[in-house]
């Protein structure tokens, strides 16, 4: 292609790293801009530390993504109000079109009494923190003997064991909203968690709240087995901690002394069915629990800074769209922009399905570019502008350097993994500091 198309992809998770494949495959000269030093976001940040396998192998494919001739790298680079730079400024370059798959950073927040004590956390940071995402990885943390999770998915179970293991908790709990039908985590999550289920005291759970149940005529044993299924892939208890449900239960604030986290005020509910949707409703019968920390896992909201037009929590998705896919909307709004992944749809499944999101995105850009004729964009200016920001631009050839140094690392240590926790370190490691 003698005068290809120049496609930008914001943000280097899943669904950009595919979304830039796509595009590459097609012959588009792409350029991949990430806030993250390391390419992969929730992929390389988001897994469990022990699931080496897995992030091992999904770096390996994202190797061969960058491998590709026509996809250009800049890591280090942030967007938005407070960003290196703006959407609009990047779109001033002109790229025929530019993908947007920052995820999710924002924070959903429930704006309760407490939400600022000393011990009350967001899932997202806790999990960046763990997984050493900078400068997640500088935090501190307060992570006592007596935790409780405001949810019930995937994210939860993660937590309640890195609390368990990592941090000897002696009892977490997973508050629940809704009741044991509505928990969303898998079978095979929950296996590395349930063997601390006290399993008497969550049978006295079921029994306190299956009148609830039956108001609704819902079978108690649907939440009985999507919680206890995992007991016969269980792994082993390692670990003197026990873990519970608090189900139909809602927090209406945090109590603490002196800045810390003493107690988490919950509201008890009852559930209510229309249309076959289940929903809890308060009752106004409150109850204080003592706990020195408390983790909210109730997913998670666009930035509203970044640049796109927002409205509860996500981007703004224009409702008839030229290109839809499976009766979806990828076009933003603003001419010319699209939104993939978690930026299309806020804690949308794992890494499968951003990757298949990231993939439909790019598919509806390249029908977009069918309808036009290709512009004039010289990557110089690209790299023109970036020099302008006065600090580190990661490329390609860094992230190889800096993916080959912390292996020889881990070896010498003779340890799975290494990372550097902080991005002085990798850019000092990788000669651009």
């Amino acid at each position: 292609m003698t005068n290809p198309y120049h496609v930008a992809v914001i943000g280097a998770g899943s669904a950009g790293l595919f979304g830039a494949r796509e595009l590459a495959a097609q012959g588009v000269h792409v350029s991949l801009f990430n806030r993250d030093i390391k390419p992969g976001g929730l992929a390389e940040y988001g897994i469990y530390p022990e699931n080496h396998t897995m992030t091992e192998g999904l770096r390996k494919q994202f190797r061969h993504v960058l491998d590709m001739p026509n996809i250009d790298y800049y890591g280090n680079i942030t967007f938005g109000t407070r960003g290196d730079l703006t959407l609009a400024g990047l779109r001033s370059l002109g790229f025929d079109a530019v993908l947007v798959t920052v995820g999710a950073q924002g924070t959903k927040s429930l704006n309760l009494p407490g939400e600022n004590l000393e011990g009350v956390y967001h899932a997202k940071d806790v999990v960046y923190y763990y997984n050493r995402l900078p400068p997640y990885s500088q935090w501190r943390f307060r992570f006592g003997k007596r935790c409780a999770i405001i949810g019930a998915g995937n994210v939860m179970v993660d937590i309640a064991r890195h609390l368990i293991n990592e941090y000897k908790a002696e009892v977490v709990m997973s508050v629940v909203r809704r009741g044991p039908a509505e928990v969303n985590f898998t079978k095979e999550e929950m296996k590395h968690l349930i063997s601390y289920l006290d399993l008497n005291e969550f049978e006295r759970e079921m029994a306190r709240v299956l009148p609830a149940l039956q108001a609704i005529n819902q079978d108690p044993e649907i939440g009985r087995h999507k919680v206890l299924d995992s007991l016969t892939k269980a792994d082993p208890k390692t670990d003197n901690a026990s873990f519970h449900f608090d189900f139909l239960a809602s927090p209406v604030g945090m109590i603490g002394e002196n800045g810390k986290l003493t107690h988490l005020e919950v509201e008890d509910n009852i559930l209510t069915e229309k249309d076959g949707k289940t929903s809890a409703k308060g009752t106004g019968k409150k109850r204080a629990i003592a706990l020195d920390t408390v983790i909210f896992a109730i997913g998670d909201q666009v930035d509203e800074s970044f640049g796109l037009p927002t409205e509860r929590g996500e981007f703004v998705k224009t409702p008839n769209p030229r290109f839809p896919v499976d009766g979806l909307s990828y076009e933003s709004p603003i001419e010319g922009v699209f939104v993939g992944g978690w930026s299309r749809k806020a804690s949308s499944g794992l890494v499968g399905i951003a990757r298949k999101d990231g993939t439909n995105a790019a598919k509806v850009i390249l029908q977009y570019l069918a309808t036009k004729q290709a512009g004039e964009l010289d990557v110089s200016a690209v790299d023109a502008k970036l020099s302008l920001l006065g600090k580190p631009v990661v490329l390609k050839e860094h992230v190889k350097k800096l993916e080959a140094i912390e292996l020889d690392e881990a070896k010498k240590r003779g340890i799975e993994e290494f990372k550097f926790d902080s991005n002085e370190e990798m850019l000092k490691a990788v000669g651009l500091v």
